[in-house]
């Protein structure tokens, strides 16, 4: 067999044929150094595969002899955590949540813990920052307007239970019920005299025709100045915050056609401590009121 092997003079090199405007490319060997640490590589690499898991099957990957598991090290890692805390969290089940603040080390963790909490299942609709989203009828939970109360008992209780859904019996529940059975003018009145409410601009004229048609109508469940019901979740309509928008239209729009919005139970999901933690967070967050006692006297924050 004849030897076809081309070596370039001038490095004593053989070729490996191919030429590019004359020039010749070289065979060169790779270093020994590079080849036993890539053969070093494929070796390790098979090692791994069979120690740790590694091959997708069907139902899962393949668990490899060391029966190793990244979710496996988080949640021992969790458990961890959760067991070093347990008295903490023994006592945050069972405190009276209107003087939780009184126990500062106690308070720190339930808010620290509240804080994650929120962030992983709450901020999905009120924000990273509990701004609310007033497109979407969110509430802002930073100010001091809440539809149910904003006490630390009162908070609990709409976090456990929810707002408006069929999975909780003991979910609070209103319903505004649409107006669009009224004349357009009765409704364009209507508007004017809500917006007086909060001191925005609206037509003197129609704003008190629209007041005896608010008496007849809305009166019942927003009270004659317009303050609201926590009781039966009524908003208040003279502050100037507003859940779907103040605007002459967006307010229309609500009376015509309520929307209203629902909040799932987290009791189940969360449990006793994880609701009482983000109750403390969101208490926390500016808008968070005292308990009041029987006698009507706020107890100490």
């Amino acid at each position: 067999m004849t030897d076809k092997r081309k070596i370039d003079p001038a490095t004593g090199t053989e070729t490996t044929g191919h030429s590019w405007d004359g020039i010749e490319e070289l065979n060169t060997p790779l270093p020994r150094w590079w080849l036993w640490t890539f053969y070093a590589t494929v070796v390790w690499g098979v090692i791994y595969t069979i120690l740790y898991p590694a091959w997708p099957m069907v139902s899962g990957a393949t668990a490899g002899l060391l029966g190793y598991s990244t979710r496996g090290e988080v949640a021992a890692e969790i458990a961890r955590v959760d067991l070093s805390n347990a008295d903490l969290t023994e006592s945050l089940v069972n405190v009276d949540l209107a003087v939780l603040k009184d126990n500062e080390e106690l308070h720190r963790f339930a808010t620290q813990a509240g804080r994650s909490v929120f962030a992983a299942n709450c901020s999905q609709c009120h924000g990273a920052g509990a701004g609310g989203v007033v497109a979407s009828g969110y509430p802002n939970l930073l100010d001091d307007d809440w539809l149910w109360g904003g006490t630390m008992e009162e908070i609990a209780y709409t976090v456990r239970h929810g707002i408006r859904n069929e999975d909780d019996p003991d979910a609070r529940f209103s319903e505004m019920p649409p107006f669009d059975w009224m004349e357009e003018a009765e409704l364009d009145a209507t508007v004017h005299f809500v917006r007086s409410l909060s001191g925005l601009e609206h037509d003197a004229g129609a704003a008190q025709a629209g007041a005896e048609v608010y008496a007849d109508n809305c009166s019942a469940c927003h009270g004659e100045r317009g303050l609201g019901d926590r009781e039966m979740g009524a908003p208040n309509l003279a502050d100037a915050i507003w859940l779907r928008g103040g605007s002459h239209d967006a307010i229309l729009r609500q009376l015509k056609a309520p929307r209203m919005g629902v909040m799932p139970p987290w009791q189940a999901r969360l449990g006793e401590a994880e609701v009482r933690a983000v109750t403390a967070y969101v208490h926390g967050l500016g808008g968070g009121e005292a308990a009041v006692d029987a006698e009507g006297a706020a107890a100490a924050d």
